[in-house]
């Protein structure tokens, strides 16, 4: 039987950061650092970080779903950022660093919007969930200094401060999904 591998797009602030957990998925054959959802073609990364461009700083992911759900890599998202703050994840602050789901299909939109729905009537955020939901539009690949950055850059400040302990708590709250 084979498999049909998806594309879902996610915005958690820093994609150097969201980069480096995703990379490390079960089941995540690809990740890209990109922008999405703004209004300007082939934006820049100086562009985008001007907060003109619309776009969300994002990583591109494609996997396998036999291997790895939607709803999955949806629960390592919300553990790696905080989908409460607007426009903002950290220190880092811009529309750019928005919480963001962007779907290329209804059924990931479904999950999507079930699993916000459950994280609110849970409660375990004392803020309300900033994270929108909306079909991947506009997408482009972020400049090659941007992909793997954490890969080549461990000792780097932010990565070492920021990067690093969201990689930490990936592996010990999903063990069972970390890459061999």
């Amino acid at each position: 039987m084979s498999t049909s591998l998806q594309t879902l797009t996610l915005g958690g602030g820093c994609f150097w950061c969201t980069e480096a957990v995703y990379v490390r998925v079960k089941g995540v054959v690809d990740v890209e650092s990109g922008y999405s959802n703004g209004h300007t073609s082939s934006p820049t990364y100086e562009q985008v970080c001007s907060g003109n461009t619309g776009h969300a700083e994002v990583v591109k992911l494609v996997y396998d779903p036999q291997i790895i759900s939607t709803r999955e890599l949806l629960q390592i998202f919300f553990v790696i950022h905080d989908p409460t703050t607007l426009n903002a994840q950290g220190h880092d602050h811009g529309t750019q660093y928005r919480s963001g789901i962007y779907f290329q299909n209804q059924e990931q939109q479904q999950v999507a919007q079930a699993m916000l729905a459950e994280l609110t009537q849970s409660g375990v955020y004392t803020q309300p969930i900033v994270t929108e939901v909306l079909p991947q539009t506009n997408y482009w690949s972020a400049e090659d200094a941007h992909q793997d950055y954490f890969e080549q850059h461990p000792h780097q400040g932010y990565c070492m401060a920021v990067a690093a302990p969201k990689v930490a708590k990936f592996r010990k709250t999903f063990a069972r999904l970390v890459r061999d």
